[in-house]
């Protein structure tokens, strides 16, 4: 075991510079220690694990649906010990909330390795240009996103600006949201340079990987906070490059079953970050957290029943809903559950056919091939003020694939981008889509505005100060700046 210091923000620990006991694998740290191909390749595979570590660092747990509960897609358990869930969800989040310590955790950790392999990666005098160039640019990427993450859900976060620990680290200010937006669009321009069309496996991005998430970028840009109208073209033309090339990246509509879909490894993976092979991890939300107490499971989420009521019928809702459950040989429906709310089928899909279980090996999809369409459908629209021929194409191919009718011809730019915002939300219910999406839209509060009676209520007045989180608490002690 090797003792490292986590040099950013001292990452929730209670201490100035807090050591931390870990598996060594990839973990290195400084100049010295990127000498060599091999080096660069060991401080990249720390960055993907710390996104990936259960429970504790990164994506895999359910922190990451408890964080975007403020969107009308999520709810929890009203009674229960769930009080952490439900913060979320009421938008009285307090800053010793520890549900978000895995992502804030996970994010500056790999943005610590990412930090150094970018920093340092000139010095390198042994292995291939081309391969350096690869690890490099998805470093970059991992950066971007870990910082697209971070901004999106606590706005002013700090930038850090060596992988080196420094007593300078407990007087970092906190950046404008348009200051880390400039780093990730640097990181990203970066990455698309120089990542191949061909991932190097399936839990890496490849070129088309880095469009999709730039484009994501872009339009979330165009949104709240930074409103910069903009972005909707650029957002339209990074998407409209990952459509016309998706035969080099190998992406397209998974047309074989919806649920098959968040096993992972079909054509829609995008970016994925595998919990099997090399990575020896798993992710800890897929079964008994979205399984009633009826069947022995958690209920640390599931839909808003107003959401639920208004998803269009047709296949894709009997595959994105569990509405029947079997009890003791018997066959109950959701009205008689505990918490009297349907729950969400698509993460209880196991590879070994068991869903009662807390430590499954299916991936997490970060970014699907259906984003990539909407989101040119949403930002062509936006950008040019009406709907042209492909952007009608790209959001009926989603809609034609849940069953559901074309949309109507000749609609308002408006009529249309709106459209676009609600197949988003039915495509990617539950998927931490949807809280994001009302976020830049400035459409938080009339989204939670009529909730049904069961559904748990917001604590007081929705505001634009709700959309972000307080910093975590011990952080935010040691260094009085956050």
């Amino acid at each position: 075991m090797k003792k490292i210091y986590i040099a950013a923000l001292l990452l929730l620990t209670a201490g100035c510079s807090k050591e931390l006991t870990e598996n060594p694998r990839g973990l290195v740290g400084g100049a010295a220690a990127l000498s060599s191909q091999a080096g660069l390749e060991s401080a990249l595979t720390g960055a993907y694990g710390s996104l990936m570590v259960p429970w504790t660092s990164g994506f895999t747990s359910v922190s990451q649906i408890a964080m975007t509960m403020g969107g009308d897609d999520l709810t929890t358990h009203p009674g229960s010990n769930k009080e952490e869930f439900r913060e979320f969800d009421r938008f009285n989040v307090t800053s010793l909330n520890s549900r978000m310590t895995p992502i804030w955790l996970g994010c500056y950790k790999t943005i610590q390795s990412t930090t150094n392999i970018i920093n340092n990666y000139t010095q390198v005098q042994d292995g291939t240009e081309a391969t350096i160039q690869t690890i490099v640019g998805e470093a970059s990427f991992l950066r971007a996103l870990s910082y697209y993450w971070l901004t999106r859900l606590w706005g002013e976060v700090p930038i850090i600006p060596s992988e080196i620990y420094s007593p300078d680290f407990l007087t970092l200010t906190k950046s404008k949201p348009a200051d880390v937006y400039k780093l990730i669009e640097e990181d990203l321009a970066r990455a698309e340079q120089w990542v191949p069309n061909k991932k190097r496996d399936p839990g890496r991005p490849n070129k088309g990987s880095v469009k999709a998430l730039l484009a994501d970028v872009y339009l979330t840009e165009a949104g709240w906070p930074l409103k910069d109208q903009s972005k909707y073209a650029m957002a339209a033309a990074k998407a409209k490059e990952v459509i016309d090339h998706k035969a080099d990246y190998s992406f397209d509509l998974y047309q074989d079953g919806f649920l098959k879909i968040f096993a992972g490894g079909t054509v829609e993976d995008v970016f994925t970050l595998f919990t099997r092979g090399q990575w020896s991890t798993y992710n800890s939300f897929y079964g008994l957290s979205t399984m009633p107490e009826n069947e022995g499971g958690w209920s640390d989420f599931f839909p808003e029943l107003k959401f639920f009521n208004n998803f269009p019928a047709g296949s894709r809702k009997d595959a994105t809903f569990s509405t029947e459950f079997v009890v003791s040989g018997d066959t109950i429906s959701w009205q008689q559950t505990t918490t009297k709310h349907p729950y969400y089928k698509k993460f209880t899909i196991q590879q070994a056919g068991d869903k009662a279980v807390y430590m499954s090996n299916n991936p997490v999809i970060m970014i699907r091939y259906a984003h990539v369409l909407l989101i040119y459908a949403e930002a062509q629209a936006r950008s040019a003020g009406t709907p042209n021929a492909d952007a009608y194409t790209a959001v009926n191919a989603v809609r034609q694939r849940a069953g559901l009718p074309a949309l109507a011809a000749n609609m308002t730019g408006a009529d249309f981008a709106a459209a676009v915002v609600n197949e988003r939300a039915w495509g990617f219910a539950g998927e931490r889509s949807r809280w994001f999406v009302l976020v830049r839209l400035d459409q938080v509060a009339a989204a939670n505005a009529g909730k049904d009676p069961a559904d748990l209520q917001p604590a007081g007045p929705i505001t634009q100060a709700g959309y972000w989180m307080p910093i975590p608490g011990v952080d935010a002690l040691v260094n009085p700046n956050l």
